[in-house]
């Protein structure tokens, strides 16, 4: 039996021009734009959205940092659950990445798991411009309850998303077909799920080209 599409089937030239907009586009200036600690203070949506979505230690941070090439441009934390609000960045003007507070740490009140729940699904409903969540997921720990509640919660709200598993560096490669092909299996219950699952790592690079390349779709054309 063969295993799930991790990346998608192109002619070698395809490929190489597609890899080749996602390096472009994620060499472009980057900025932070806009916070948003509530819906009340939600910026105009003009570009194209991506946002990043995930439990609170999963690495969202560091993906964002190393697609971008930045060391510090979404801050990171020992702490999880440090980013308490929803953080705009313009890239190059063609594209706008959201980084989304993180949820399911252990130590968070449920009156701030309640604000961060509400918080998400008004930037969810009607967000015209947003074209695909990126959902991580720790490799070492595949999909858990809450990464199941988040994926019905976008599943109803018709919302894009695809699956990220990051810090694959530290699963062992034997059992990386494996967890994809669970993971792969749990989506086909999730009609809003995209079909290809990434696998990444900031550590050691591992699948940041080839999701640079896929985001770069999402933008505007330059």
């Amino acid at each position: 039996m063969t295993g799930p599409i991790i990346q998608p089937t192109l002619m070698p030239d395809e490929a190489e021009a597609g890899l080749e907009a996602g390096r472009l586009l994620f060499a472009k200036e980057c900025e932070f734009i806009w916070g948003a600690a509530d819906e009340a203070n939600l910026p105009e949506a003009k570009l194209p959205e991506i946002a990043f979505a995930g439990r609170s230690n999963v690495g969202k941070s560091s993906l964002v940092n190393a697609l971008t090439g930045r060391k510090t441009l979404a801050r990171t934390s020992n702490t999880p659950g440090r980013t308490q609000q929803l953080n705009f960045f313009d890239l190059g003007g063609r594209v706008v990445l959201v980084d989304l507070p993180g949820y399911g740490y252990a130590k968070e009140s449920k009156t701030k798991v309640a604000a961060w729940t509400t918080l998400v699904k008004n930037y969810l409903r009607g967000r015209v411009t947003l074209r695909r969540i990126c959902l991580l997921i720790d490799g070492r720990h595949g999909l858990k309850p809450n990464d199941l509640e988040i994926m019905e919660m976008l599943d109803k709200a018709a919302v894009p998303y695809q699956i990220v598993l990051t810090k694959m560096d530290k699963v062992k490669k034997i059992d990386q077909p494996a967890l994809v092909e669970r993971t792969a299996a749990s989506l086909k219950k999730h009609p809003a799920a995209h079909p290809e699952i990434a696998s990444t790592s900031s550590e050691d690079g591992t699948g940041v080209v080839e999701l640079r390349a896929s985001l770069a779709t999402l933008a505007n054309p330059a």
